[in-house]
């Protein structure tokens, strides 16, 4: 399996410059307690590829700390899709560097 571990900043970056889906994998539960703005909530729990949005922007897949993040890559992939990307400290790493979050 490839993956790129991204930061908080570099994932910030794509946001802004509008280049990215950023797929939020944690429960509906979680996702409205606290999330990034602009991300989209589909809960590993549920998640099929191909729910994914199919244009020519790239997949960033996150969750609460990197790991279900990296099972949405293993699916992603196996499905035959090259999503690679996740924001490896999660939404606690976001947090941590006191970037936006909305409830």
């Amino acid at each position: 399996m490839s993956v790129r571990n991204l930061t908080p900043a570099e994932v910030q970056a794509a946001l802004d410059s509008g280049a990215i889906h950023l797929i939020d994998v944690r429960e509906v539960y979680e996702y409205e307690r606290v999330h990034v703005p602009g991300s989209v909530n589909l809960p590993l729990s549920t998640f099929h590829p191909a729910e994914l949005p199919q244009d020519a922007k790239e997949i960033i897949f996150m969750c609460a700390g990197g790991v279900r993040s990296l099972r949405a890559i293993e699916a992603a992939q196996a499905f035959g899709l090259t999503a690679d990307s996740h924001l490896a400290p999660g939404i606690n790493g976001w947090i941590a560097e006191g970037l936006p979050v909305e409830a």
